[in-house]
């Protein structure tokens, strides 16, 4: 079992930036990828940015390429999403999720852990 807790979301006003955070405790060596997801009222939750635990390869939605960037820690089991340049249609939950048997990383039935949620707000 791996646990994992978000924090870090807020509200900010468009172009400002926030760092979410992940931690995950638990079997985390079972991880193959950790990833953050977003979902707005009303639409399907999407995939922002992966990463492997292993290599640290990175992989993001063109939505949020050059101003999102995941990182990974792995001294501290925690995995973070810093957000520059921020934009109303930013405004989501934002899910961290971690997952044991890999796949295409923006499919949300590839994982098999979820956090909470923390919830992200741009205003205009």
């Amino acid at each position: 079992q791996v646990q994992l807790v978000e924090s870090g979301g807020g509200s900010v006003q468009a172009g400002g930036s926030l760092r979410l955070s992940c931690a995950a405790s638990g079997d985390t060596y079972s991880t193959i990828n950790m990833a953050w997801f977003r979902q707005a009222p009303g639409k399907e939750r999407e995939g922002v940015a992966s990463i492997t635990t292993r290599s640290e390869r990175t992989y993001y939605a063109d939505s949020v390429k050059g101003r999102f960037t995941i990182s990974l820690d792995n001294a501290k089991n925690t995995v973070y999403l810093q957000m520059n340049s921020l934009k109303p249609e930013d405004t989501a939950m934002y899910y961290c999720a971690a997952s044991t048997y890999g796949g295409s990383w923006w499919t949300p039935p590839n994982y098999d852990y979820w956090g909470q949620g923390t919830q992200v707000t741009v205003s205009s």
